[in-house]
């Protein structure tokens, strides 16, 4: 692979300008098919399996006419005036007339008469209304209402689906991300290569994510996640593979040669952590729901074209630089002696060192000195920071989690003060007349009325056929309220008879919940066995394998306790945008852990490549946990705090989920690169010493041979290979010539 991966970029060097070109020419391809064939995105809430599912098909079946979407008008008097009829009467025709609309029922005031809720059905289905086109026709319709001064909000299905897009986040972040890597890498001309190399590999990624749309269902927010990823991952793929160009540059390597080396050498640990991050998604769609699934689909998408980008566009792009890569004082110094194979990349054991110690260098000797202490301290800030976790409720998001300026939101609390809090989400009775008699429905509702957490219940509208009814319930809570999920528990269990299903929002999201809960110890399973196998083969080293899974479970614990203490208190949530604590959104937990695990892989792999090139070489267990992360740690660092630019600037985003996201794994990547990459785990290696690379003679037997980063420089004539084993010190087995 790395002798492949070398010629690639030795390749793309020679021919920048061609592999430049190739590149535009590419996207402008995929982004132009796009926009010719590409599709939508929306969101698929159905869940086959479910009682709400099974009830929503009944009613669908037999009340054809209100299967398709719907929406909430709401009208106030900000001064608490009684509306009059007139306006409300003009408003309710001008919404009849919209395109698709079915006939539109009387407004329904509240008691103080200030507030009258309107409720538009459609003959289509959600997915027929593309972009903001539903919501605008909407507000088309109420502009002469707004213009008479009410207050006019919009909410229920058609409203909710539309997510409107916000670049804001990406570019907070990139801002963030130049200045970091101008920090890190010393002038601009380098600084701003991973930002185009990013932004190449996006710009394919969002327009494979356009056509994906077209051929299946993506989710609203499925291109933003992929975004948040692709960014992320796309300027510290192009990061690492620049540090170590600069590195040959450094050394006295021509452009080429330098290139070809990089690819080589920190292409592998790209190919191997992007690898990891694609595997992980596969996770989701043992989720059982289709929405999980479009994520992972546009996530694929994405972190897939950003590793193609990071492999040749960085090679010519760094070709094109030159020596501009390099800060001005190394330009102007005296080139050094060209490297050979006889000059590693890599300061090992028995070579002088150059200069005067790093502070990472120091960082590493210390942890290497104090490894109990180091192991055990992080241990339990880990614990500390996940402890929250244990207190996590989740609830799929919906109008009562959004941020307070958005007019879904508004409506919800309009509705919650005029009609009561469970208005914003009633229960639906789907009856089959076939199983429960007709006459039985005034005792039916009778007995849910007089229920103490039954604020009102309608009378049965019967369909034309007499052989369905629907009753609507409300709850005295609001449809995150824990009682309200308690009332439904208690209405399927035991207090609704044969024939009856509960279905609508409330249903659904509760239904959702507890898929998602249970899917969820699926998921993880999966993930980590992969990565296993992945690490093992990889390292050759099933004790570093096992040893990484148990820390990015960590890690990933602390991320979700953040999440939960920020979300779930008052504090938090306000310093977000959000008007109250809300519940953990349910798309969270899975989808994090699947992109989350994967990521912390990125920087295992970074890190555990270079302490590998020097066990290889040295057979010094500790010595090279410390050179490791010396040469690593100012890369893993860079990189890090450039995801969590990148990913805080996400947080801002108006999608609660988006902003949760942003929020846990802006978390996770700061606590993973810090406390979990550059102190429990040399801590841990420098314990376990030799143990860290035991191999099983069996084991080895079934293993292929990967060369992940090699040892010796390679360039376009070819690459040395590693004398060491990874079974053994280098006296006790040779290692193969032949790579993988």
């Amino acid at each position: 692979m790395s002798t492949l991966l070398g010629r690639l970029g030795g390749a793309a060097a020679a021919r920048p300008w061609r592999t430049v070109a190739a590149w535009v020419l590419l996207i402008v391809a995929v982004l132009g098919l796009a926009q010719v064939f590409g599709g939508e995105p929306h969101d698929d809430y159905r869940v086959p399996g479910t009682r709400s599912t099974a009830g929503m098909d009944l009613l669908n079946a037999r009340f054809p006419e209100s299967s398709g979407t719907s929406a909430r008008v709401v009208v106030h008097d900000r001064g608490g005036r009684a509306l009059p009829a007139e306006p409300l009467e003009a408003l309710r025709g001008r919404l009849a007339a919209l395109p698709h609309a079915l006939p539109v029922g009387q407004p329904i005031p509240s008691r103080a008469g200030d507030t009258a809720l309107l409720t538009v059905g459609y003959d289509v289905k959600v997915t027929a209304f593309k972009g903001s086109t539903g919501l605008d026709a909407l507000r088309e319709a109420a502009r002469a209402t707004t213009d008479a001064g009410y207050q006019v909000e919009f909410g229920g299905e058609l409203p909710e689906h539309f997510s409107a897009p916000n670049g804001m986040a990406e570019g907070i972040g990139m801002a963030a991300a130049l200045v970091i890597l101008v920090v890190a890498l010393g002038t601009v001309v380098a600084a701003g290569l991973p930002l185009l190399v990013a932004l190449a590999g996006l710009g394919a990624g969002t327009g494979l994510i356009t056509l994906l749309s077209a051929l299946t269902d993506i989710s609203n927010i499925a291109p933003t996640v992929a975004s948040m990823v692709g960014l992320g991952v796309g300027i510290d793929y192009a990061l690492l593979l620049v540090s170590r160009h600069v590195e040959g540059l450094r050394r006295g390597l021509d452009a080429r040669a330098a290139a070809a080396e990089a690819n080589a050498t920190a292409g592998s640990s790209v190919v191997v952590a992007g690898s990891t991050v694609l595997v992980s998604l596969f996770g989701l769609k043992l989720a059982g729901l289709s929405v999980y699934a479009s994520f992972g689909y546009a996530t694929f998408a994405t972190v897939g074209a950003v590793m193609a980008a990071s492999l040749t566009l960085v090679p010519a792009l760094a070709a094109l630089a030159g020596p501009r890569l390099l800060r001005r004082a190394e330009r102007r110094a005296p080139a050094t002696a060209p490297a050979t194979a006889t000059a590693p990349a890599t300061a090992f054991a028995g070579q002088a060192p150059a200069a005067a110690p790093t502070r990472t260098e120091r960082w590493a000797r210390m942890i290497g000195r104090r490894p109990v202490a180091a192991a055990v301290l992080s241990l339990a800030v880990l614990l500390g920071l996940a402890a929250p976790l244990l207190g996590m409720r989740t609830w799929p998001q919906d109008a009562g989690s959004q941020a307070s300026g958005n007019t879904t939101r508004k409506a919800y609390d309009l509705v919650a003060a005029a009609y009561g809090p469970g208005a914003n989400g009633p229960l639906l009775l789907a009856v089959d007349l076939g199983r429960l008699p007709e006459p039985e429905l005034p005792a039916l509702a009778a007995r849910l009325a007089a229920d103490p957490e039954v604020a009102a219940v309608q009378p049965a509208r019967i369909n034309a056929a007499r052989d369905a009814a629907v009753i609507s319930v409300q709850p005295k809570t609001g449809p995150q309220d824990e009682a309200t999920a308690k009332l439904l528990e208690r209405l399927r269990d035991h207090e609704l008879p044969g024939g009856v299903e509960v279905t609508g929002q409330v249903a659904a999201f509760s239904d959702i919940s507890d898929r998602l809960a249970q899917r969820l110890w699926v998921v993880i399973p999966f993930v980590v066995v992969l990565s296993l196998i992945l690490l093992t083969v990889l390292f050759r080293a099933p004790v570093i394998a096992v040893k990484a899974a148990a820390m990015n479970l960590l890690s990933v614990a602390a991320a979700y306790g953040v999440m939960t203490a920020v979300f779930q208190h008052d504090a938090g949530a306000k310093l977000l945008g959000l008007p109250h604590a809300v519940p953990v959104s349910s798309w969270v937990p899975i989808l994090m852990f699947t992109i989350l695990f994967g990521l912390s892989m990125d920087y295992e792999v970074f890190l555990l490549a270079r302490v590998r090139e020097d066990w290889l070489a040295t057979g010094d267990a500790r010595g090279s946990v410390v050179r490791g992360l010396s040469a690593t740690g100012r890369v893993i660092s860079s990189a890090a705090a450039i995801m969590v630019a990148v990913f805080t600037g996400f947080a801002i985003d108006p999608d609660i989920t988006v902003k949760m996201i942003g929020v846990g794994m802006a978390a996770a990547v700061l606590v993973d690169a810090t406390v979990v990459r550059m102190v429990l785990v040399p801590a841990t290696m420098t314990l376990l010493g030799r143990l860290n690379w035991w191999l099983p003679r069996w084991l080895d037997r079934l293993l292929p041979e990967l060369a992940i980063e090699s040892a010796e420089p390679t360039g376009p004539a070819g690459s040395a290979q590693p004398a060491g084993s990874p079974s053994g010190t280098p006296a006790e087995r040779p290692e193969p010539t032949v790579k993988v």
